[in-house]
């Protein structure tokens, strides 16, 4: 590593915050693990620096296991969350930039791992099973050098990743990008309207709404099932909102809409579709989870 400079150590913090965001669900969580992450690097003898090999897989297995341990925490901390617990929104990069380069939603690489549909799922995983998946599937980290990150065997670090993969289960067709948007349109038209009849026909009727306010706002604490309902309760949400402006926007780099009122964003609504209809709704409301997205507008 002799001839390692500091750019080159600098320049890995763009892959471990895709790396940590994917494991927790959170920026602002993502952005800590990293940044506890160079800490330990720098509080390294400039001997023993120089002693390893590959700083970047250093920095990535140290990043895992504090992920693992926030991950082991956040359990916990999540059993005392009001209400339903959802990941942080993304905004697209190309679309919010305002020269704020060192920020960490610009660094994201959004792609189908970071869909909400996909955090979700991830949610159900065990810490080990979720640190297994995402270095081996997501982005292709031997086994090897995952069993340094969870302290197992390379096998069982397989066995983990597998018994991940059947959470995901069976991909179904993926939706393009231009069928997901015109039907997100739909529903904001729709909704816009308060046109009841229009927004179950956009429903599955089997859809389900989750909200996610952290006790700090107002909004449902347990799901809302069944499309019928959820489109009563969007349209009786307009209609004590006047003036709150609906806006197409990139969620986590597929078609979502952001609720603005008096010009500060209230709403990140991410949406899942299946044959030109919605079956899932998640709606993060909760303050501390949309400061990326305060630069709008």
């Amino acid at each position: 590593m002799a001839g390692t400079s500091t750019d080159e150590i600098a320049g890995e913090r763009r892959q471990l915050i895709n790396v940590a965001y994917r494991l927790l669900g959170s920026l602002a969580e993502a952005e800590d693990a990293v940044q506890e992450a160079y800490a330990r690097w720098y509080a390294l003898p400039r001997s023993r620096q120089e002693e390893i090999v590959s700083p970047g897989a250093w920095l990535t297995t140290v990043t895992g296991r504090v992920c693992l341990d926030v991950l082991g925490s956040a359990r916990a901390r999540r059993e005392r969350y009001v209400g339903a617990w959802l990941p942080e929104p993304l905004p697209d990069r190309a679309e919010w930039d305002r020269g704020h380069g060192t920020d960490p939603a610009d660094q994201m690489v959004l792609d189908e791992s970071v869909t909400m549909a996909f955090l979700v799922v991830l949610e159900s995983m065990t810490p080990a099973e979720r640190v297994a998946f995402v270095l081996h599937d997501v982005f292709r980290y031997p086994f090897a050098q995952i069993a340094g990150v969870l302290g197992r065997t390379p096998a069982a670090c397989k066995q983990l990743a597998a018994s991940a993969r059947r959470r995901v289960g069976v991909a179904r067709a993926p939706v393009t990008t231009a069928g997901r948007a015109d039907t997100v349109r739909h529903v904001k038209e729709a909704w816009e309207t308060k046109d009841i009849a229009a927004l179950v026909d956009l429903l599955d009727p089997a859809a389900v709404m989750i909200a996610d306010g952290g006790g700090m706002v107002g909004t449902v604490l347990r799901p809302i099932e069944g499309g019928a309902r959820i489109a009563r309760y969007m349209v009786a949400i307009a209609g004590k909102a006047p003036g709150l402006e609906l806006l197409e926007r990139s969620v986590n780099g597929v078609p979502g809409l952001v609720a603005r009122h008096a010009g500060v964003v209230m709403t990140v609504a991410s949406f899942d579709v299946a044959d030109g209809r919605v079956t899932r709704i998640w709606a993060v409301r909760n303050p501390e989870k949309l400061r990326p997205w305060a630069r709008d507008g």
